[in-house]
């Protein structure tokens, strides 16, 4: 079985590799990552345990390492001449695969590193690690759950154990979410007490209603008092007096996570501020002129101004051309795959087309077996793949995601578009906020099929990204795209992207009755 490893070997060094097999020690593992790094000097390693929020735990047995990915943290002898490796010259060698944050072309040194708090999970843990709470609250906690063993007797809570329990949980809570829903929080009040039985309440009720109502607003605080504190993500939600929007009404609309993001607009890395962050955007930029771009610097240049451009995006809601003017760098494919990692932490391409070719099988029996529902354009789509000789698995994803929006009743004209190649492209575009444009050859085969010359990604009338091989990668990148520039989805294709959203790649736990309709009928045997 593969391994997807996330390696920080230095602050300013990340490295992202894939192994085959999975070792079968530890030492085996530090002898792999020594070869493929070129690592030199002595180590130790530390894994992201995600049963305790991803906190750090030293690596004493293989078995331990989370299956399928992991994020490891190397840790350097202090006597050791440790040497993280140099990001090679020639940057056209780098492999994709290993390209996920090389920071630097010079070698680590302390001084110059720069911290930047980035979360790392995109899940909400179940269970939820209940973090320990100061020394004095753990001992009546104890004691409290030892009589409560006994005699059934709650605690009594006095107003400092709660203020100790309600703060600690609310920093755990924040480090993973900003805004987590009422089911979450309701998670952690039922692990709370499940753990300190104790804290119970008394009653016919659940016995901890009382204690989500409590972390429901010291979470409220908390985020306040990040707000006064300068915190970004929380900032950007503060109502100023007398603010009113375009339409001159008070409503404020609450910008946070809706979409399963895990970073949605962090602070600025350490020693960084707006100006010297526009410095680094400025040298950004510049570098995308070049004829001969240094994709290291860029990629570089974007880890570190990624919280400057969320925070543009967000609040300022640009449109896509003013993006394009000042963010090129976010418009290469390559960049547009990092950037969705650094906003939800999952690889973009490798999830959705693993999930595509996962449920694309059953997709076409599904359409194939409720094909009456819909009017003949699924017939006719079937048809079609019916009728392919070669290629038959490209053509299995290609019809799967055309299908799709058929089968949850949205508009696919609004999504794929068609033109020949003879066709003026401005009127193909047109009035087009969200679409991939597929341009065909004028000029009908002996096999009564057009040939595919073009495959573009079309936003607010505008071909963004084109010479795509193929429609499943252009709509992979158009839904990159979407998370990169904090774009609604369209209305009229809601229930299309909410589907990729929630099952091709698992970034939210919850979606509309439609969907989890969908899919149900996805998850039952045709």
């Amino acid at each position: 079985m593969a391994l997807l490893l996330r390696v920080h070997v230095s602050p300013k060094l990340i490295r992202k590799i894939q192994l085959s097999t999975v070792p079968e020690s530890v030492k085996q593992l530090q002898d792999e990552l020594q070869a493929k790094l070129r690592l030199e000097g002595d180590f130790a390693i530390q894994y992201e345990d995600p049963d305790f929020g991803n906190a750090l735990c030293n690596l004493m047995d293989i078995n331990e390492l989370p299956a399928g990915r992991a994020v490891l943290h190397l840790i350097w002898e202090e006597n050791a001449s440790a040497s993280p490796p140099q990001t090679p010259s020639d940057h056209s060698a780098i492999s994709s695969i290993d390209t996920a944050s090389v920071s630097s072309a010079s070698s680590f040194s302390p001084s110059s590193s720069t911290q930047t708090y980035m979360r790392s999970t995109s899940q909400w843990p179940n269970p939820f690690p209940i973090p320990i709470f100061s020394y004095d609250v753990e001992l009546k906690l104890r004691k409290g759950n030892e009589v409560y063993e006994k005699a059934g007797a709650n605690l009594s809570v006095t107003r400092d154990i709660k203020m100790e329990i309600l703060d600690k949980l609310a920093q755990e809570m924040f480090a993973i979410k900003a805004y987590p829903d009422k089911n979450e929080i309701t998670s952690v009040a039922q692990e709370l007490v499940s753990k300190h039985p104790c804290l119970k309440e008394p009653g016919n009720g659940t016995g901890y209603d009382g204690w989500a109502t409590s972390i429901k607003f010291k979470l409220g605080n908390y985020r306040s008092k990040l707000s006064q504190a300068g915190c970004s993500e929380v900032a950007v939600n503060r109502k100023r007096r007398g603010e009113e929007d375009d339409s001159g009404s008070n409503r404020f609309s609450l910008k946070k996570p809706k979409r399963g993001e895990v970073n949605f607009i962090p602070d600025a890395p350490e020693n960084y501020n707006d100006e010297s962050l526009e410095n680094e955007r400025c040298i950004l930029e510049d570098e995308m002129k070049k004829r001969d771009k240094n994709m290291a610097l860029i990629t570089q240049k974007m880890d570190i101004t990624f919280s400057l451009r969320r925070k543009e995006v967000v609040e300022m809601q640009p449109l896509v051309k003013e993006m394009q003017l000042r963010w090129p760098a976010l418009f290469l494919k390559e960049q547009i795959c990092a950037e969705f990692s650094r906003i939800t932490t999952k690889d973009l391409m490798g999830t959705f087309m693993t999930a595509l070719d996962t449920y694309s099988l059953r997709l076409i029996k599904l359409y194939r077996v409720r094909k009456a529902a819909f009017r003949n354009d699924m017939d006719s789509l079937l048809q079609k793949f019916d009728e392919q000789v070669s290629n038959i698995v490209q053509h299995r994803r290609t019809i799967s995601l055309e299908g799709l929006p058929i089968f949850v009743r949205d508009d696919e004209t609004k999504l794929f578009l068609t033109c020949l190649d003879t066709d003026p492209v401005e009127r193909a575009t047109r009035g087009v906020t969200v679409g991939i444009l597929t341009v065909l050859e004028d000029y009908m085969g002996p096999d009564s099929q057009s040939t595919v010359i073009n495959t573009a990604i079309v936003l607010e009338e505008d071909i963004i990204l084109d010479d795509l091989p193929d429609l499943p990668t252009a709509f992979a990148y158009l839904f990159g795209l979407l998370y990169g520039l904090n774009m609604e989805f369209p209305k009229e294709l809601k229930y299309t992207f909410e589907a990729v959203q929630h099952i091709f790649m698992e970034l939210t736990s919850t979606c509309s009755q439609r969907i989890r309709s969908f899919k149900t009928k996805l998850l039952t045997k045709v």
